[in-house]
């Protein structure tokens, strides 16, 4: 049966997926609290969904300051009466080859993908499980699953996060908290914009929202999309490590 949501805070809102859920959400009756770092977009959005007859607070943070992203969201959780749904969705990728590493790409991925994700799920989990409700969502890749030529930061970024969410989920297994990891493959947003390779089932943003925002309701534990990804995700797992690495020399 699909959750409904009271309140829910869903982070990196302010283009993409993250802006595409906040007011695929509020159209649905939840107030979201739709943070991200441009206050601008931020108000374009809340006009944009009170128009339509939907609550949304705007927030501005910075998750990569990660006491303080835990603090702001600890505060909303407690003025709001709790929040019922927690999206980890701010994310960025750079390239990181092996061969011309640059380490302000690396650290900028980190800051935002690990530190910026952890803390926004780890922020009211206490809470949550006091209160033994609620729903974690982190919005993963499909690159967390093997190391893809290139994108050695972004791919452990995501590893990172889909693993963390896991042990969450393996934790919580008996109580009513619930968590889910979503991998999309490559959807149109400012950050594949500028990608100059090929982009394999390339998705069109309202499309991804409708289907994760659908996943997300149903609870479930982890999902790929759009479906064309699931099978081959599958199969690139279980493929031996030198296997794989033939197969990556002809993504290059």
């Amino acid at each position: 049966m699909a959750e409904r949501y009271e309140n829910a805070l869903i982070t990196g809102a302010t283009s993409g997926i993250g802006r595409g859920l906040s007011a695929w959400f509020a159209r649905r009756g939840t107030r979201v609290y739709a943070c991200g770092r441009r206050e601008a977009e931020l108000a374009l959005l809340r006009d944009e969904v009170t128009r339509a007859g939907g609550r949304l607070e705007p927030v501005v943070m910075d998750v990569t300051r990660g006491q303080e992203t835990i603090d702001r969201i600890r505060e909303i959780d407690r003025s709001c009466g709790g929040l019922d749904l927690v999206v980890a969705n701010a994310g960025i990728g750079l390239a990181t080859s092996a061969r011309k590493m640059k380490w302000e790409n690396v650290e900028k991925m980190i800051q935002v993908n690990v530190v910026g994700s952890t803390a926004t799920l780890a922020a009211v989990l206490p809470a949550m499980v006091e209160r033994d409700r609620g729903h974690l969502v982190g919005i993963s890749s499909i690159a967390a699953y093997r190391g893809l030529p290139r994108m050695a930061g972004y791919c452990a970024s995501k590893a990172y996060l889909a693993t963390f969410l896991e042990s969450l989920r393996v934790d919580l297994v008996h109580t009513k908290v619930k968590v889910s990891s979503i991998h999309p493959g490559y959807v149109k947003s400012e950050m594949t914009a500028t990608n100059k390779y090929p982009m394999p089932f390339l998705m069109e943003t309202d499309a991804a929202v409708e289907e994760i925002g659908r996943a997300i309701v149903r609870q479930v534990r982890e999902h790929v999309i759009p479906w064309q990804w699931r099978s081959a995700m599958r199969a690139i797992r279980l493929m031996p490590n030198a296997a794989w690495d033939a197969a990556a020399q002809r993504l290059r």
